[in-house]
């Protein structure tokens, strides 16, 4: 399998976890604060991350460089991204915050074209709008006229796609710079120093610290945290990070879409939610636009393109 091959099917994957990951945090927050789910499921990252860095014997060495440079990696991907996130849907429905995060990929596109110098041919921006479009068309026509509408919640679910473009460009550059496991570790390392920094403060405050740890007593909520833990936090970081060090931005971050096709079969599957003309008809679109962007798109870039050794290991350039 090639590398492109590689990237593609990495991306595919990261877009099927995320789509389950709806499913895991409903059930999730019916035992748990927003913060606490955040705080738990990165804890549970980090402790899987360790033992894998055990097994393999693989050290995670930073310089003060080092760190500067990956710092504002991490300081949009998990930190901005998810508390942005997390406090934008206390003040605007889930359907909204999906629509205003399907406008990432013409934020990437945007930012990948002013920094990286990634320019997309006519083809590839028309499928890519495409995609966004066929998320809206879904969000719209399933019950955002029966949703309340906050300015507040709007500005940070936007504030929350602006970092998770930002994110994918950054990222473009620093996963050609240090190996994959590395990058993972740290991102997962101040994911769990952030957000259980945050919750303990929280519970603090509100003189609840007791029922920090109350959430684990459930199955149901030890299950959800260790898929949206293991999977939707070290994977899916882990996947991103390897295709962006292939896929140029904007390629990648069409996928973001394609999640929220499998949020809809998760949801008729799993929830028993009915599906409607209009998420057929909306799933074509965003499926056409993903297969037109990454097949028809036609990006010029100024970086060489480059092969690299185990993805775990030092990269090596040829």
């Amino acid at each position: 399998m090639t590398e492109n091959k590689k990237a593609y099917f990495a991306a595919i994957l990261y877009a099927i976890i995320i789509g389950f990951s709806f499913f895991f945090t409903k059930i999730s927050l019916m035992e748990a604060s927003p913060l606490d789910t955040l705080a738990h499921r990165f804890t549970m990252a980090l402790l899987i991350a360790i033992i894998i860095k055990l097994l393999r014997r693989t050290s995670v060495k930073m310089s003060a460089k080092d760190s500067v440079k990956i710092l504002p990696l991490v300081f949009l991907y998990p930190i901005l991204f998810f508390t942005f996130q997390v406090f934008g849907l206390i003040y605007t429905s889930s359907s909204e915050a999906g629509i205003i995060q399907a406008t990432i990929p013409i934020f990437t596109l945007l930012s990948a074209s002013l920094f990286l110098k990634e320019y997309a041919g006519r083809g590839q921006k028309f499928f890519l709008c495409l995609s966004v479009l066929g998320v809206i068309f879904i969000f719209v026509m399933n019950d955002l006229q029966h949703a309340a509408h906050s300015l507040k919640g709007t500005i940070l679910i936007l504030l929350s796609s602006i970092a998770a473009a930002l994110y994918n460009v950054v990222a473009r550059k620093v996963t050609k710079q240090y190996s994959l496991f590395t990058l993972t570790y740290v991102m997962t390392f101040f994911g769990f120093v952030t957000f259980n920094s945050m919750a303990v403060i929280n519970h603090i405050i509100n003189q609840s610290i007791s029922s920090f740890l109350l959430p684990f007593t459930s199955s149901a909520f030890l299950i959800s945290i260790v898929y949206l833990g293991v999977l939707s936090s070290l994977l899916t970081a882990f996947l991103s990070n390897y295709s962006l060090s292939i896929l140029p931005a904007s390629k990648m971050s069409v996928f973001s879409n394609l999640a929220t096709l499998i949020t809809i079969i998760a949801g008729v599957i799993f929830l028993h939610e009915s599906i409607h003309y209009y998420h057929v008809i909306g799933a074509m679109i965003i499926l056409a636009g993903v297969i037109g962007t990454n097949y028809f798109g036609g990006i010029q870039s100024k970086h060489n393109s480059k092969t690299f050794a185990d993805p775990l290991l030092k990269r090596e350039v040829k």
